[in-house]
């Protein structure tokens, strides 16, 4: 080992032979192997990036159709960029602006993982802290692994629980409480060697820590990260969120493929995944202190130990298809990725079918973030906003049209469910059965009893706390069909019901296609 003022760290996995072979100017120099990027950043290229960054967002905007964006930038401590674009509703004059209040979707994981990350500062639980000892309640299939499954499995989404566990029952109205109680009747893959991204596996995380603290995940929220911050306009209740009076209305994809308001999102059952409201303006805040390792304006809110594990590869989430591609990693709550330049990018997307696409990215070596929030469901705008200016921030220009390479992958959002979508009726269809023979209540352990009965002449389907009417219609014969649009189903969607055999009686069973990709879906009569 050659004397150095390098630590032996530095070396591990690095030979000297490939020490030489780096470009030392400038910076690098003083740089680890590690930290060393591809492409140097001349002086005043962040700034010609930020110029530019209306001309991308007008563009975007023409191309997608999406009525209203608010973007905020971030570089050396600093917002350097706060706008808004468009209209809060379409049609309306009512302008967005920095201080405009959008849906954040799935980028409150990010924000929400700080949140832990400040509890774990404090030693009030770490990463590693088992569930079984903090939410005693919440347990998996296997007993082997609840008793090992900690925070940071479920914070990087490596539990082995099925992807999006939980969000079928969220969307027939279950809460929170029974959406986890539910979680241990799911079938698991490997533990901490598969990777599937589950709302509710890390909502049962949060739920952990703030039940450790004795609080609401909400206030938790609140005290512990936006009221130290100054993120005045920020929250993690669905209520404040409607109460604020400069608010994005979120628009989703009609039948034709345009924005319209059509419904709202009640995201409280995941509030730790999905449930924050902010703005721009404080989004910069929470990027500024993300960058700053935990400090803003001088004062210590995070304790960098604590934040780092959060910004750090936990999670093998992105398998490269091609020897050329570039794996994609989780962090806890953050994507963690490497850019074209070389450089490491922090990111999360945000996304709600019923009115929400949202991202931010971070570029630690560079001391620059940007955050882009739209009131419309997702079509890629956000995300290729983020990426055209990053591109130019580290490369001077664009590399590729970003809005064309994201918008075709986001069509996947709208593909209507069910096997009958787009048919009619089978020619020689079958009378469906009498309806006093389909008529009762069905139960099934993961969903929990729902009702069929008559209703204006025919059947419907009653699903949910808070009863959902699914009114049924014959198709052919024992199987019924109902169209249902959801969080997780476009419009559109249609599902079947097939009743299970009436010649002796009453059905004893039914099974709902709508219900069949996550638990158990057939309902046995009671």
């Amino acid at each position: 080992m050659p004397h150095a003022p390098f630590s032996r760290r530095l070396f591990l996995g690095t030979t000297v032979s490939t020490l030489a072979l780096i470009p030392f100017n400038g910076l690098a120099q003083t740089l680890s192997p590690s930290q060393t990027p591809g492409v140097d950043v001349p002086p005043g290229q962040i700034d010609e990036s930020v110029k530019k960054l209306d001309g991308i967002v007008e563009r975007v905007m023409r191309e997608s159709g999406v009525p209203g964006i608010a973007v905020a930038v971030v570089h050396k401590g600093k917002t350097v960029f706060a706008k808004g674009f468009g209209t809060r509703r379409a049609g309306m004059d009512e302008a967005i602006t920095p201080d405009t209040v959008f849906q954040l979707a799935s980028l409150s994981k990010s924000v929400g993982s700080t949140v832990v990350a400040s509890q774990v500062g404090q030693g009030v639980v770490s990463w590693q802290s088992r569930m079984r000892d903090l939410l005693p309640w919440f347990t998996l299939s296997d007993p082997d692994r609840s008793e090992m499954l900690t925070i940071g499995d479920l914070y990087s989404h490596r539990s082995g629980l099925p992807p999006h566990a939980g969000d079928d029952l969220e969307d027939l109205g279950f809460g929170r409480q029974t959406v986890l109680e539910r979680m241990r009747l799911l079938p698991l893959t490997a533990f901490r060697t598969s990777y599937a991204y589950t709302n509710f596996g890390l909502t049962a995380a949060a739920e952990a820590v703030a039940q450790t603290v004795g609080q609401d995940w909400a206030t938790l929220s609140e005290e512990a990260l936006y009221r130290p911050l100054g993120m005045k306009n920020t929250s993690s209740r669905f209520k404040d969120y409607l109460a604020a009076g400069n608010r994005a209305i979120p628009h989703s994809r009609n039948l034709k493929g345009d924005y319209e308001p059509l419904f709202q999102r009640d995201p409280d059952a995941q509030s730790p995944a999905g449930g924050v409201s902010s703005t721009v303006n404080d989004l910069a805040i929470w990027m500024k202190m993300v960058l700053a390792m935990g400090s803003y304006e001088g004062r210590e809110v995070i304790a960098p130990a604590a934040l780092l594990p959060a910004l750090s590869p936990q999670a093998f989430s992105d398998q490269p298809r091609t020897p050329d591609s570039r794996p994609g990693f989780y962090g806890f709550g953050f994507n963690v990725g490497t850019e074209p330049s070389g450089r490491v990018k922090l990111s999360h997307s945000g996304a709600f079918i019923m009115g929400a696409g949202t991202c931010f990215s971070l570029i630690p070596s560079l001391d620059l973030g940007i955050a882009v929030l739209t009131n419309a469901a997702p079509i890629g705008a956000a995300e290729s906003i983020a990426a055209s200016f990053t591109d130019l921030a580290q490369l001077g220009h664009e590399t590729r049209d970003w809005y064309q390479g994201y918008s075709s992958r986001f069509e996947g959002f709208y593909e209507k469910r069910g096997r009958t979508v787009g048919q009619t009726p089978p020619a020689a269809a079958v009378p469906p059965p009498p309806s006093d023979r389909c008529t009762g209540s069905y139960a099934n352990p993961y969903f929990g009893t729902v009702e069929v009965k008559e209703d204006n002449g025919g059947l419907v389907l009653v699903a949910g706390p808070k009863p959902m009417l699914f009114p049924l219609k014959a198709w052919d014969g024992s199987v019924m069909v109902f169209d249902f649009a959801t969080e997780n189903a476009p419009l559109g969607s249609r599902s079947t019901v097939t009743f299970g055999s009436t010649e002796d009686g009453a059905a004893k069973s039914l099974e709902v296609e709508l219900f069949m990709e996550k638990g158990p879906s057939r309902f046995e009569r009671v």
